[in-house]
């Protein structure tokens, strides 16, 4: 069986659409804690707005992503 990235990338949608789902219909009880709110999150609260920027979450989950699928392709 040969890997196709095609189909690769249609298993990953719509396992992403199937974990988004799943966060909304559970009201917000599952929560991966300290993504969101990692040090260099940065919050502004005023009285008419909150201004969130996850700057740390981002990076983080752009090393881990980009450290996943060179391993991908390593192995493909």
């Amino acid at each position: 069986m040969t890997f196709e990235f095609g189909g690769f990338l249609i298993v990953f949608a719509v396992a992403v659409v199937a974990l988004g789902s799943a966060l909304l219909v559970s009201d917000g009880g599952f929560r991966l804690y300290p993504l969101g709110r990692l040090p260099g999150d940065i919050v502004i609260r005023r009285e008419s707005f909150t201004f969130y920027l996850p700057l740390m979450t981002s990076i983080l989950l752009s090393v881990l992503l980009s450290a996943i699928f060179w391993g991908i392709g390593r192995i493909g």
